[in-house]
Order: C-alpha cells, then structure tokens, then sequence
C-alpha cells in the first residue's frame, strides 16, 4: 500500500520553472517505479517522466531536456524539475507508483503556465 502526495504546482510565467514533490508513504526503495503524469483538460492523460529504482529514467519528447526527475530516497520523495515552461505545459501533474505490481496515484497538482 502507497500512499503519494503532489505539491509544488501553481502559476508560472512561460520560460520559467517550478519544482513538484511527491512524497510516499513507504521507502522510496521499496518502489519500483515512480513517475509523473500529466492530463490537460479535454486530453488523455500521457506519461512525462518517470524513474526506476535502479535510477534509469524516461522522458517524454515534448519534455526531454526541460524536465528532470529525481529522487531523495531519505525524505521518500521524488521530484519533478521543471525548466523554461511553456503555455502547453498546463495540466493537473500526477505523480504514480508501481509497486509490487500495483500501481497508486497521487491527487494531482495544477500546473499553469501563463499566455
């Protein structure tokens, strides 16, 4: 059983940044894998980035070299760096876990980027 939690999502002006969080409520090395999400309003949700706990990670082509994910395995968190934002960027970020093969997802956290 896992338990996450978004936070770090708000407005942000395009070419700027925001950090999310994504705190667990197991070892994060219990985990193997934890990745983020994100669904625009009227779209599919489709996956951004995601790491496993061997630390190999994944990106999404519309993100890759703006958006790096990390863990902090001490404070059981894994972050979502986001860097030079764009408009289509706005969704609800979603953090998700596979653990011993189910998956669990975090409440979501709103990401606008300005006009």
């Amino acid at each position: 059983q896992v338990q996450l939690v978004e936070s770090g999502g708000g407005l942000v002006q395009p070419g700027g940044s925001l950090r999310l969080s994504c705190s667990a409520s197991v070892n994060i090395f219990g985990i193997n894998v934890m990745a983020w999400y994100r669904q625009a309003p009227g779209k599919q949700r489709e996956l951004v980035a995601e790491r496993t706990s061997a630390g190999s990670t994944n990106y999404a082509d519309s993100v890759k070299g703006r958006f790096t994910v990390s863990r902090d395995s001490a404070q059981t968190t894994v972050y979502l760096q986001m860097n030079n934002l764009k408009p289509e960027d706005t969704a609800v970020y979603y953090c998700n876990a596979l653990y011993r093969l189910r998956t669990y997802w975090g409440q979501g956290t709103q990401v606008i980027v300005s006009a």
